[in-house]
């Protein structure tokens, strides 16, 4: 009989993905909080409300929570720079970019945190992925901008540092939200904050791009 003695791995209940999803939510708390190394199992089974034993049943260790966090964010955190389109109009869908990433800053700042901790780090656990999926894609996105700067559509920058620039101007306000909050006096959770941020950052990369 074909396939005999292979047994299908079982599917998880409704019960277990929603404990698992639980303790992948405690999880970023504790890791975007404490970095990977400054955080505990013990940590982040309090903070799911579970014991121990019954946390590792899902996961076998803290790297391995730690690594379905990363795997989960990167597909996610890569998505608007993937989206950029070398049809569209150059300054549009580099603005696009720009309100793309701080939208995510506002609404997935934990996320944000431990995506930098990491690369603090010195990214152990995801360098591969720097060093192919990422490098590869700003590879590509790049080769499209010098395209519309050759052309004349846009002002002639590194591409490379352009997006650099675009990464440390709109994750500023995740990795670094308390300092945020104290000079500014609100984060840009605050709906009004969030505009007045998003309209000078429009303004800032306008500045920078568009061909008087």
């Amino acid at each position: 009989m074909v396939g005999a003695g292979i047994q299908k791995p079982k599917r998880r209940t409704r019960i277990q993905r929603a404990n698992e999803k639980k303790i992948l939510e405690a999880a970023l708390e504790v890791f975007s909080q404490n970095g990977f190394r400054g955080s505990t199992i013990d940590q982040i089974a309090e903070e799911a409300g579970m014991s121990k034993p019954n946390l590792l049943y899902y996961f076998k260790s803290k790297q391995d929570i730690h690594e379905t966090l990363l795997s989960r964010l990167l597909d996610s955190w890569l998505a608007p720079l993937r989206e950029l389109s070398a049809e569209g109009d150059p300054l549009e869908e580099i603005l696009n970019y720009v309100r793309r990433k701080i939208e995510m800053a506002r609404d997935f700042p934990r996320e944000s945190r431990l995506f930098a901790n990491e690369i603090v780090q010195g990214a152990p656990r995801i360098k591969p992925i720097l060093e192919g999926e990422i490098n590869d894609l700003v590879l590509e996105k790049s080769t499209i901008m010098r395209k519309w700067m050759q052309e004349g559509r846009i002002k002639q920058v590194d591409p490379r540092h352009l997006i650099f620039s675009i990464w440390a101007t709109t994750q500023h306000y995740a990795d670094f939200e308390v300092q945020v909050k104290v000079v500014m006096g609100q984060g840009i959770d605050d709906p009004a904050q969030f505009e007045a941020t998003k309209a000078y950052l429009e303004q800032l990369f306008t500045s920078l791009l568009k061909i008087d």
